[in-house]
């Protein structure tokens, strides 16, 4: 019997202590919740405009006969800028678009850098050059299309890239 006394004393003291500390937790609550809660009242006219804005409805639903009375919609115009233009130099088209055949001589293409494939065309001279790489070309030893098949590249990209692989063709 005298064990089943100790147990309940035992026990008996553990709840007052765990009681004891709940109610010094909330006693810490409330006194932390007044001095940080106090900056907001409930009756403040800034914190009734925050309530109400995040209540505020995101639609409005109408039944089948109802009519919207709603402002016809204001659609405003977006401003159109010029995009800023820049042009490549004459390495990075042919990185881009004139190394897929000028590379590795595909459809009868001068590889950069084979003096002897480009020493007849150099011959033309440079203007000729320009006009097959910007129009096309169709010669006995291939086909050159328009701009290498970049349409988008400007006629000084190509020519800039035409004085790069001559460059790099001549001895």
């Amino acid at each position: 019997m005298k064990r089943d006394q100790k147990f309940f004393d035992m026990y008996s003291l553990v709840i007052g202590i765990l009681a004891i500390f709940s109610v010094a937790v909330l006693v810490l609550a409330m006194k932390m919740s007044d001095l940080t809660q106090g900056l907001y009242t409930t009756d403040s006219a800034e914190y009734q405009a925050s309530v109400e804005a995040r209540l505020r409805p995101i639609g409005q639903v109408y039944l089948p006969g109802e009519e919207a009375n709603a402002a016809a919609p204001q659609i405003a115009e977006a401003t159109h800028s010029e995009p800023v233009a820049t042009a490549m130099s004459g390495p990075q088209v042919y990185n881009a678009a004139c190394i897929a055949c000028h590379g590795s001589g595909i459809g009868g293409a001068p590889t950069v850098g084979d003096a002897a494939a480009w020493q007849a065309r150099i011959a033309q001279g440079n203007d000729t050059l320009y006009l097959h790489a910007i129009e096309g070309y169709t010669g006995s030893t291939g086909f050159m299309p328009q701009k290498g098949g970049r349409m988008d590249l400007s006629d000084d990209e190509v020519r800039g890239a035409v004085d790069y692989m001559v460059g790099e063709s001549q001895n």
